[in-house]
């Protein structure tokens, strides 16, 4: 649990002890007790980035057209709703505030108690606002950002002094299909009201949520699968279905994983078991079929750092970054392939920045596709690849 409190806290006794904390730590001064480890890891970054903890910090707020645009782009448009009857029933008798934003915490959405709205009002805890550590210091929704876990701040954990009066617990809520961050959910009120249940309350918000989203997920694949149907019935041979992420909803005649290389236009991509394929736009998706034997890129890398791809369909070329050219370049020197820490040792010139070549890697895939294959690192063999331009 993540929780600031334990039960049978004296909440009252307890605010000021946290308050006597704070001003001894923010000031300089020696004092036996000692911030939560989460607190003055916070409380650190927020120093070095020289806010004022006496005082409100500047509050930056979108325009309100923009936030719109934030809500409509963002997946958890779908099940704000779901999110807001979890607190419903409850937000006036418990003077709590449910709270959503996007992944840089910007506050999207807000639902409960109209006493609790009106204050966090004068507090700039509104729709619009950027309420990161780096904008309004230590809270719940900051720092379960920089810390990448659920946070609960009560009272004069806040860096704020402003923000005291609040208790807050928030957590992140992940896209299911990928990890990716897609906001924070965080229930706020009035410090002294706070219940331990409230971290119970969060996590069963992101739960619900990020089972929501997976639900979504499946739907929009069902929908995929049924418009489809038609045609597919008419299609021989091995087959793919995939959403515009690489997501597979249906297969026929070949295994796969939940999902391949999400398709770009008609730019040809390695598939497991299918080889090289051409994808061919379907509705809202993509068919994926085997491209033929004979079938192979010519890959041409210029001084440039310009690549061009051509091949049966046509042609099409993408600028690269030079750590992508010289990702190329050593594969193409290296026909049997490179593992990840070959690939770092020549690049890096050690084998310790496994994690920034998968990265590197993995970025150049998504714009060169089928040119470079996995396990290990090389030049598909369906590629004939040729340094300096020419034709």
């Amino acid at each position: 649990m993540f929780s600031a409190i334990r039960p049978g806290t004296d909440l009252s006794a307890y605010a000021r002890d946290l308050r006597r904390l704070h001003d001894a730590v923010i000031n300089g001064s020696r004092t036996a007790a000692q911030p939560r480890a989460i607190v003055a890891r916070s409380w650190s970054r927020v120093l070095e980035a020289g806010l004022d903890p006496g005082g409100t910090n500047n509050r930056n707020f979108l325009p309100v057209q923009d936030v719109e645009a934030r809500r409509r782009a963002s997946p958890l448009a779908a099940i704000i709703t779901d999110l807001e009857q979890v607190v419903s029933p409850i937000a006036d008798v418990s003077q709590l505030l449910l709270v959503v934003t996007d992944a840089d915490g910007i506050i999207l959405w807000r639902a409960g108690s109209a006493k609790v709205r009106h204050r966090a009002d004068t507090l700039g805890f509104s729709e619009g606002a950027v309420w990161t550590e780096a904008r309004v210091g230590t809270n719940a929704i900051g720092t379960a950002i920089a810390e990448a876990a659920p946070v609960q701040l009560f009272s004069a954990e806040h860096f704020e002094q402003t923000q005291h009066p609040w208790y807050c617990t928030a957590a992140p809520i992940h896209d299911p299909r990928t990890g990716d961050l897609l906001g924070v959910v965080d229930v706020s009120g009035p410090a002294l009201t706070l219940h331990p249940t409230i971290t119970a309350l969060v996590e069963t918000a992101v739960r619900l949520a990020e089972a929501q989203l997976w639900r979504h997920h499946e739907q929009r694949l069902e929908r995929l699968r049924t418009a489809a149907a038609p045609l597919l019935s008419t299609v021989d041979g091995p087959l793919l279905l995939v959403d515009e992420h690489g997501w597979v909803a249906h297969t026929s005649g070949v295994a796969v994983r939940d999902r391949i290389a999400a398709p770009r236009g008609q730019r040809a991509l390695t598939v497991p078991g299918l080889g090289l394929c051409v994808p061919e736009q379907l509705g809202d998706g993509w068919l994926v079929r085997p491209a033929g034997a004979d079938t192979r890129l010519r890959v041409v890398l210029d001084p440039t750092g310009s690549v061009e791809v051509r091949g049966a369909e046509g042609s099409w070329r993408s600028g690269l970054t030079a750590r992508h050219c010289q990702i190329l370049r050593l594969l193409h020197a290296s026909p049997t392939g490179l593992t990840a820490a070959q690939l770092s040792q020549a690049m890096y010139g050690d084998a310790d920045h496994l994690v920034t070549v998968r990265a590197e890697v993995s970025r150049l895939r998504r714009v060169l596709g089928a040119v470079v294959e996995t396990q290990p690192y090389r030049l598909a063999d369906s590629v004939d690849f040729t340094i300096g331009g020419g034709s």
